[in-house]
């Protein structure tokens, strides 16, 4: 039996440096965000898709981000029907890495693990929080976005006090080290369960 993790968070609450943690510690991780960047590389099972319907977000044989994001600006049901063009072929690469029967703990890094549905694929979620003013300035300062493309994408997020409602467990990431203590917690929390499963 596997144990499935997944982990989630609202956009610079520190999921990506949490699921690093549990890498870390040896769990192996599936990244939505890794596996869509696959997607939409030069040769991508997405990419085609999204030529099809969306030919000016493509550069150089990839999709462009940046281009997407201007198209998602202008028009932001583009990023419905984005999701409902690559989210068949996440699910596809997500059920091929559950299917590994060596893994006994394996965890979902999934940004929008709730708004997909997938928390039903996991038998325990676990929700990493900050306070909103850190979420913000974290988001602000590394310059990839402007207040309004952050404010856009906070609006299809579930709030993050729904989210931590919905959690088994929830790490704060104020501090790397207690992060990293709930981390080990957690773990040793889910192997006690196996070993009397």
């Amino acid at each position: 039996m596997t144990f499935v993790i997944g982990l989630t968070g609202s956009i610079g609450m520190g999921k990506s440096t949490t699921a690093k943690m549990f890498s870390d510690m040896g769990v192996p991780v599936w990244d939505a965000d890794a596996v869509v960047r696959g997607l939409y590389d030069k040769g991508g099972a997405a990419t085609e898709l999204v030529r099809r319907h969306y030919p000016e977000a493509i550069e150089s044989g990839a999709v462009s981000r940046d281009k997407l994001r201007e198209l998602i600006a202008a028009n932001p049901k583009t990023l419905d029907h984005l999701q409902s063009l690559v989210h068949p072929l996440l699910a596809e690469n997500r059920s091929a890495f559950l299917k590994d029967p060596k893994n006994k703990i394996v965890l979902l890094d999934i940004p929008l693990l709730f708004e997909t549905g997938t928390d039903t694929e996991c038998d325990a979620v676990v929700v990493v929080t900050a306070p909103a003013d850190i979420q913000r300035q974290r988001v602000l300062d590394r310059g990839e976005m402007t207040e309004e493309d952050f404010q856009l994408i906070l609006s299809r997020q579930l709030p993050d006090t729904q989210k931590r409602e919905r959690a088994r467990w929830i790490i704060e990431t104020l501090s790397m080290d207690a992060a990293r203590q709930s981390v080990k917690d957690i773990l040793a929390e889910i192997k006690q369960e196996l070993e009397h499963a």
